[in-house]
């Protein structure tokens, strides 16, 4: 899962992207409302973190700029102000949780884990392909029952992999999505990572799930004409 997190406060900001990137999520930061709208209009997040005072582009115009292009995505504010009137603008304005600062990191991922469990994934909760089974909020992974370890870069490739079974997946597209840098020139690490994946997740079972297509990239599915 990737989260957008749009806060001006650095130490803020890196306390949260740290933490998250620890619990196993691929994280984008951006410190100002212009950066955060044009990340926020560029890629599929599944939940954005936002500060209400940004410089730019204001929290609260930005959370009204994501409703009109995203009615779905969850918002949680992260903000100074507490006060009721506020938290009421928030929410009318589309906000789906409200967090005060200073807060602890830990009711922060209770939260996030909250809002990702009853927001538009989980409709995805669980992600099934075949015998292969993807707890997408305890991020544990089994196939024909068996569990399967695997590091965070391999659990966030085979989670964007499994999340539209039978797509083709570029390695740009990857790239962008589970990894958190610019790896601009070294979309081969895609090909390592999926190694991997094929020895752990298809390597012990007679029906491969993933499957190359030259020229193109990767997809995950039980159809093996792919």
């Amino acid at each position: 899962m990737r989260i957008l997190v749009v806060e001006d406060e650095r130490k803020v900001a890196e306390l949260v992207s740290r933490g998250l990137k620890a619990a196993r999520f691929a994280v984008d930061v951006a410190a100002e409302g212009e950066a955060g709208w044009a990340m926020a209009n560029t890629y599929p997040y599944d939940l954005i973190l936002l500060d209400l005072s940004l410089p730019g582009i204001g929290g609260l115009e930005l959370l009204r700029r994501i409703r009109l292009r995203d009615a779905r995505v969850p918002v949680m504010i992260l903000t100074a102000k507490d006060a009721t009137a506020s938290k009421v603008e928030n929410f009318e304005a589309g906000a789906d949780d409200y967090l005060t600062k200073p807060f602890a990191f830990a009711e922060l991922l209770v939260r996030v884990k909250s809002l990702l469990r009853r927001g538009p994934v989980s409709q995805g909760g669980t992600i099934r392909v075949a015998d292969l089974e993807i707890d997408r909020l305890t991020q544990q992974v089994r196939r024909a029952g068996r569990r399967i370890e695997l590091t965070p870069k391999e659990y966030g490739l085979l989670e964007y992999l499994a999340t539209q079974p039978g797509r083709v997946f570029s390695r740009t597209m990857i790239v962008e999505h589970v990894w958190d840098e610019s790896f601009e020139g070294l979309t081969n690490i895609v090909d390592v990572y999926v190694r991997h994946l094929r020895e752990k997740v298809d390597a012990p079972h007679p029906v491969k799930l993933i499957h190359t297509v030259r020229g193109v990239g990767y997809s995950l599915s039980e159809d093996s004409a792919l």
